[in-house]
């Protein structure tokens, strides 16, 4: 692709310019593309390790470098299984209960605050009293694992916890959930949710202490990711299938781009190049953030764009062309002389 029609945006405002008169068309968004569950390709010991947390019926906490696939495994799973997908994004403010429903206790108050002006004490409107447990509906809402327990139950089980306008299909329905970097919670949390976890059920004060369990043949399939960077507790670890995800090597690496960017990225020429200079960016000593699997292919998706009409290689031509794609693989400041001076070395030691 010439130079030209790779820059979609120029930079260059001039008042003696006028804006287009109709909007650009941008391409298509590639991340679709490089998360589709179908294209996943999993190691063989994350295959065996995924299989025992099935069989068993325990969480599989997942660790490994960011961008290896921890969070996609769980997409995989849940499309290669055949069940919806629920994902809860963890974070340092999360509390036990949070993993199954939120209650908006503040907007209850509000509205209980407005209704008390609004109505007086002598005054009826002649509609039937609801009960605390009907007027607390209006304020919860599931989240990801309380969904899936919720729908793991028969209906008629447990319409007395059911908001307004949830979804449920009626019988019982198992779900793949992803608790995404549990180690970003609060320490006490994943010692707080074992019982609930062992048992696939959870109480809600809020509704009269109401207890909602899954069937036992179709309790959630639970995957964790971990990002190492807070220890988990021994009692947790203990119930959990364990599998740190290694970064893949070249031959993989290979595998996972074919599969991904399709004959494009076919071996040879511009695959074998660009995973040459991929190794020695991740080889670099004074890179503080080495580029993941994740990186690499928004990298080679973008270089195939500079290579769609030219056919020619961008990483055999001048260093420019190399530079112009950094922002792919570098995310940190310190690190763009670094990798820079890595792609001097790279081009200077090439045939």
């Amino acid at each position: 692709m010439p130079i030209d029609d790779f820059r979609i945006y120029r930079g260059k405002g001039s008042p003696a310019v006028a804006p287009p008169a109709t909007p650009r068309k941008l391409p298509i968004r590639q991340r679709d593309r490089l998360t589709d569950p179908a294209g996943y390709k999993a190691d063989a010991g994350l295959v065996d390790a995924v299989n025992v947390a099935l069989h068993l019926g325990w969480p599989l906490l997942l660790t490994g470098e960011a961008g290896t696939g921890k969070t996609l495994l769980a997409t995989s799973l849940a499309w290669e299984l055949g069940f919806p997908l629920e994902v809860y994004e963890v974070k340092s403010t999360s509390t036990a209960s949070d993993l199954f429903y939120t209650y908006n206790a503040l907007a209850q108050f509000h509205v209980a605050q407005l209704e008390a002006r609004r109505v007086s004490p002598s005054s009826g409107d002649g509609a039937p009293a609801q009960s605390p447990e009907q007027l607390a509906l209006r304020y919860l809402r599931f989240n990801a694992l309380g969904r899936a327990i919720v729908r793991a139950a028969a209906k008629k089980e447990v319409e007395h916890v059911l908001p307004e306008g949830f979804d449920h299909p009626g019988d019982p329905v198992r779900s793949v959930v992803l608790l995404d970097e549990i180690d970003k919670a609060p320490r006490d949390l994943p010692n707080d949710v074992l019982s609930a976890l062992d048992a696939m059920a959870f109480t809600i004060p809020e509704l009269g202490n109401a207890r909602v369990k899954a069937d036992p043949g179709r309790r959630p399939v639970l995957v964790l990711s971990s990002n190492s960077e807070k220890a988990l507790p021994d009692p947790f670890l203990r119930r959990c299938i364990y599998y740190h995800i290694p970064f893949p090597n070249r031959d993989q690496l290979r595998e996972i781009v074919t599969s991904r960017l399709g004959a494009m990225a076919q071996p040879g020429g511009l695959l074998d190049d660009a995973l040459s200079l991929f190794d020695q960016l991740r080889r670099a000593t004074g890179l503080r953030k080495r580029p993941a699997t994740a990186e690499l292919l928004g990298w080679i998706a973008t270089l195939q764009k500079l290579n769609e009409q030219s056919r020619t290689n961008p990483l055999r031509g001048a260093v420019e062309e190399i530079q112009r794609t950094l922002p792919c693989l570098v995310k940190t400041v310190e690190d763009l002389p670094v990798a820079r001076d890595e792609v001097q070395r790279w081009i200077s030691a090439r045939p």
